[in-house]
């Protein structure tokens, strides 16, 4: 950066990663050091520099002496010759205590930057159906926070004449409280018919909205107190969340997933299924390694132009095989010679990626229907081709191509091998939200994923565990795998993709009783 700004004062918005602003996440991608509250979400840490450093300041921020801490640890950090991004929840300006840093910083010299952030109390009513204006809603709209940061309890608001405005009202409540807030409006006069919804974790899977009057509102904070701060609105808008509701009534909101792919690969997998309202919780049971003899793979490559066929069954095999292509030749043009042939969609769409159309890929997305199509191009009797795979790879297109007659050289690309780290995570706990039924479904994309999975927990636990849950497995060679522990797979698309993966288990569910909620 060439203006020398050192904080960026970073309005982290109202739950929802996504909401973040593109400045919000450049400035956060520059950053030495993130500095960030207790609600920000821990999805959104993953955009900083993997050498970052993360300090968390934890809930006590709104306290006079932790805030004096945090300007000084800011201010610190700044005379270590680093850039500091200050993560706040919602807006650094409205509600939170960015002011007071934003001013404490311009006494130390240091340069600033503020980069405003989605304010809760607007989005949240927005993720549950509810336009806080409306024609005929009423002319106002009005912001206020419910508690006094220094003693905790209601400020000194002019209650009697907040209920004289004709629009919408918009409490940020805090934990403690929302029962004195619905005290005070009785009191104060306010009717208990009044149209009111509560909203818990606004903007995010999990998201809880309270639609009634401010009456059983109240009767509802008594019997089930919840933890956590809420959104109160207040307001004849409160009607439209019957018919305007479109975040919670996804068919996949309030499900939990479980995507098993490895890591650097599930990001189209979880993109999609939070499009469809889940929660994913990702759990690589892989890891996509070099092969321990990379020599084989590369004498195939510099000499390429002596198969008239190289087959592709997954996208790890085409990026394995690039790598070592472009440092052999440093040009995709060596590729001018053999015919190419591809497993699906996914697999053609990574050599895209570098700029090459395969030539070849089956209706159907698995070996047996590239074989055929392979078959129905001619006689493969005497054809050179090259198959690189994995070390754990299936023999039936080999065997099957030699028995066609077919001079079939096979090279190890990469290495398949079980990803350790899930047995030790106490971040995600698959297990123990298996165990409990808090994983609403399983996604599987390969055999490999499965076998280790029955290889963590064991073969008979898995099955145990996944017997109280949705399997979804992206086609018949993984589901076959599936139904070897002895479970049944409810999910299996048409087409052998992630994105059908997704919408079928979302066709699922839309049909079927959710069993996460």
């Amino acid at each position: 950066m060439s203006d020398n700004t050192s904080v960026y004062l970073i309005g982290a918005g109202p739950g929802d990663p996504g909401l973040l602003t593109v400045r919000g996440r450049e400035c956060l991608e520059l950053a030495d050091v993130v500095v960030h509250d207790d609600h920000v979400p821990a999805a959104m840490l993953k955009w900083a520099r993997p050498d970052a450093e993360i300090i968390g300041v934890g809930t006590a921020a709104t306290q006079q002496v932790a805030q004096a801490a945090i300007g000084y640890l800011l201010a610190e950090k700044v005379r270590e010759g680093r850039i500091v991004a200050r993560l706040k929840w919602g807006d650094p300006f409205v509600f939170e205590r960015g002011g007071e840093e934003a001013l404490y910083l311009h006494e130390q010299g240091v340069r600033f930057e503020v980069v405003p952030g989605i304010v809760p109390g607007l989005a949240a009513p927005s993720y549950a159906g509810i336009p806080v204006t409306y024609p005929g809603g009423g002319d106002t709209l009005t912001i206020v926070r419910s508690f006094d940061d220094e003693h905790r309890g209601l400020p000194a608001a002019q209650w009697t004449s907040l209920s004289a405005l004709d629009g919408t009202l918009v409490f940020d409540v805090g934990a403690h409280q929302l029962g004195r807030l619905l005290n005070e409006l009785d009191a104060r006069g306010w009717s208990p018919l009044t149209a009111a919804a509560l909203i818990y974790q606004g903007t995010t899977p999990t998201q809880v909205v309270v639609e009634s009057t401010l009456g059983e509102i109240a009767s509802d904070a008594r019997e089930h107190p919840r933890r956590g701060p809420g959104i109160l609105v207040i307001g004849r808008v409160v009607g439209f969340r019957e018919h305007l509701r479109w975040f919670d009534s996804r068919p996949l909101f309030g499900v939990r997933v479980l995507v098993t792919r490895p890591r650097g690969q599930a990001a189209e997998l979880v993109e999609r299924l939070a499009a469809f309202g889940a929660e994913s919780v990702e759990a690589p049971m892989i890891r996509i390694t070099e092969p321990p003899d990379r020599g084989p793979l590369h004498r195939a490559a510099a000499d390429v132009s002596a198969f008239d066929w190289i087959v592709f069954t997954s996208v790890n095999a085409v990026d394995a095989f690039m790598r070592v292509l472009l440092q052999a030749h440093r040009d995709v043009r060596a590729l001018s010679g053999p015919r190419l042939a591809v497993i699906g969609t996914t697999t053609a769409d990574r050599f895209a990626h570098y700029g090459i159309r395969a030539d070849l890929m089956p209706d159907e997305f698995h070996g047996e229907g590239l074989l055929e199509a392979l078959k129905q191009q001619g006689d493969l009797a005497g054809a050179r081709v090259l198959l690189p795979h994995s070390d754990i790879a299936r023999e039936l297109i080999a065997s099957e191509l030699r028995e066609a007659g077919a001079e079939v050289t096979e090279v190890v690309a990469y290495r398949t091998i079980i990803d350790e780290t899930l047995r030790d995570s106490e971040e995600t706990d698959v297990y123990r939200q298996l165990l409990d039924h808090r994983i609403g479904a399983v996604t599987f994309t390969s055999p490999s994923a499965v076998n280790a999975f029955a290889t963590i927990f064991g073969a008979e636990q898995a099955a145990d565990l996944l017997a109280h849950t949705v399997v979804a497995s992206i086609g018949p060679v993984t589901s076959r795998a599936v139904r070897r522990l002895g479970v049944g797979v409810a999910v299996e698309p048409r087409t052998h993709t992630v994105n059908a993966l997704a919408d079928a288990l979302a066709a699922h569910f839309a049909q079927q009783p959710r069993l996460v909620t």
